[in-house]
């Protein structure tokens, strides 16, 4: 059973083993959380090593060798080569250096998965099987990508904003509560999915206006 959580990689070392397109995806997830990386491979895939040149990630041309972790002090270690022993070999020295390891070929070994994800603006949508079928999940995410469509980025920026109104116009936290219940309606959430914000943020605005003229 995992501990869900997000993780702030900002500036964090996260080292990749492996250039292949599943190394590609996982440094292409990395580079969204803002993860500094560090590429260990003698090849790359065509994107990755575009993102090599540009100085994006750094780029060790060789193959995973013993002691390589080292003094790197990484956060996260991706071991994503085609190999059982070089994964095993790199996911050993990097637990050996306190890191959390994910292992592509040794899934019921790994300390955590990456879930299928998609983005909406700040909202972050993940589904987890647990590693118990990747298909299924990328099946379920992309359902659930018809169901939230790019407009509840775009809300939830209007959330944000609104937000800090409310606590100004509704003193206690039991009244908040009640408004939001309130506010975040299913019709509200049905007219920003059918990319109606501007109305949905009016019918807030003005239940706010509301509640702060009855207190």
């Amino acid at each position: 059973m995992f501990y869900p959580m997000n993780l702030d990689l900002t500036g964090r070392r996260c080292i990749v083993v492996g250039g292949g397109k599943v190394a590609e995806r996982k440094v292409m997830g990395l580079l969204t959380a803002g993860g500094s990386i560090t590429l260990i491979a003698p090849k790359l895939t065509e994107r990755l090593l575009e993102l090599a040149q540009a100085g994006l990630v750094d780029w060790y041309e060789l193959n995973y060798m013993e002691g390589m972790l080292k003094g790197m002090n990484p956060l996260l270690v991706f071991c994503a080569t085609d190999s059982r022993e070089v994964n095993e070999l790199a996911a050993i020295e990097a637990r050996e250096a306190g890191a959390l390891v994910n292992d592509v070929t040794e899934p019921e070994m790994t300390d955590f998965t990456v879930p299928a994800s998609f983005r909406r603006g700040d909202l972050l949508v993940t589904v987890s099987t647990e590693g118990a079928s990747p298909g299924f999940a990328r099946a379920m995410r992309r359902e659930l990508e018809q169901k939230f469509p790019e407009s509840f980025g775009l809300w939830l920026e209007k959330l944000k904003e609104m937000r800090l109104e409310m606590k100004e116009k509704l003193a206690g936290s039991e009244e908040r509560q009640d408004f939001w219940r309130q506010a975040l309606s299913p019709r509200v959430l049905e007219l920003v999915r059918n990319g109606a914000v501007a109305q949905a943020e009016a019918e807030i605005r003005n239940a706010i206006t509301d509640v702060g003229t009855e207190s």
